[in-house]
């Protein structure tokens, strides 16, 4: 009898225990996070600066006792851009590591084939690093998007261009996937509104290099601007090959291609201006002066040892801050519901993004701002903000 009441005892004391107790990737020392990024593939210039700088940003945090004294364990998997491979990488993360949640995922479709494995979990997927409008529609609790999305950035860049900058005919260069689908998307629509006309729409493979035959076609087609949605080094690739080729169209990226490398690569190249981009958050450089970025700069710098952070640090730290954020106001009885609520309270300025972070219970995209920049000689300026 004295045995039986004693296992009862414990099991009432089981049960009545802390939540963080039942909650996977959460300990009473450690939360685990897990990440399937890009660190070998075409957009690597995001995720293996992202990865670092979120990374710093723990580190930090860790070091200065942790959360509610929980220290973050950032898991990261590479997929190579390859989708396959993302679903190996969260099935891996989910599974058997057991994380509380998912952070800074790289990736249109390989978020959304991953969704089949956080869904029916309801794990939170925190600032992904695509801004496709799937990472938040259709509406799922567990969904939060970092910024305002592809669709309604090109929307407002493609309208700034066609007020300002003579836009009239589009052709379009992208990989035939979600991702080049949601610009795509938003160019038909302001064709449809006939604000814009469309010339030729040519599909990329993720491996192509040589675009003189897709860049004769647009010629062709008589367009006097080119929205492209490629990989890094191709952005930079065919930009060039098209000024070598002495067209002078001006060019369109989404923020996929709002990135510190296109800049200066296509500087090497020698191109100095001509090309456009709407983004969630503003360019570093031109920044560098205000105390916030200053500090992050040199944080980054005493992390990793480059001298220069550049824009996918940028989402990894804004992403980071995010996540520590929601975890802080939480509380120490961490569950994904808790996490959850958390998440739709926040609202707070983000210095080194350049834009305000405010979620709500109906509204998972934390960042509306729409961003337009142009290159000139060689770096990022910001031409227009749209609230």
């Amino acid at each position: 009898m004295t045995t039986f009441k004693a296992l009862a005892a414990t099991a009432v004391l089981a049960l009545a225990g802390p939540a963080w107790a039942q909650t996977p990737g959460v300990t009473d020392t450690e939360i685990k996070l897990g990440g399937a990024h890009d660190l070998s593939g075409i957009f690597a210039p995001f995720s293996v600066p992202a990865v670092a700088a979120a990374n710093a940003y723990f580190d930090k945090v860790n070091a200065e006792g942790g959360i509610h004294g929980r220290k973050i364990t950032y898991i990261v998997e590479d997929h190579g851009y390859q989708v396959p491979k993302a679903v190996q990488a969260a099935n891996k993360l989910i599974n058997r590591d057991e994380v509380f949640a998912m952070f800074l995922n790289l990736g249109t479709p390989h978020n959304i084939a991953m969704f089949q494995l956080m869904g029916p979990k309801g794990i939170p997927n925190v600032s992904p690093i695509t801004a496709a409008r799937q990472m938040i529609e259709p509406f799922e609790p567990w969904k939060f998007a970092g910024t305002s999305s592809y669709y309604d950035a090109i929307l407002e860049t493609v309208n700034y261009m066609s007020e300002n900058e003579g836009t009239e005919k589009v052709c379009l260069m992208l990989l035939p996937t979600d991702f080049g689908k949601e610009i795509e998307a938003a160019v038909y629509q302001l064709r449809d509104e006939g604000k814009i006309e469309m010339g030729a729409e040519i599909a990329h493979k993720p491996d192509e290099s040589d675009f003189t035959g897709a860049l004769g076609k647009v010629k062709e087609s008589g367009c006097d601007t080119i929205g492209m949605a490629l990989g890094i080094s191709q952005m930079i690739n065919a930009i060039a090959t098209a000024r070598k080729l002495g067209m002078d169209q001006k060019i369109l990226l989404s923020s996929a291609g709002f990135h510190t490398v296109v800049a200066k690569g296509l500087a090497q190249q020698g191109v100095m201006d001509g090309v456009y981009a709407g983004a969630g958050w503003q360019d570093l450089e031109a920044r560098l002066g205000e105390p916030e970025v200053q500090e992050f700069v040199a944080a980054y710098k005493e992390a990793t040892g480059e001298e220069y952070p550049g824009t996918g640090a940028l989402l990894g730290h804004a992403g980071a801050r995010i996540m520590v954020e929601a975890l802080e106001a939480a509380g120490p009885d961490l569950t994904r519901e808790s996490f959850i609520a958390a998440m739709e309270g926040l609202n707070f300025e983000d210095k080194v993004a350049g834009n305000t972070v405010t979620f709500s219970a109906e509204d998972h995209a934390g960042a509306d701002e729409v961003f337009v920049s142009k290159i000139e000689n060689g770096s990022w300026v910001l031409v227009d903000t749209i609230e």
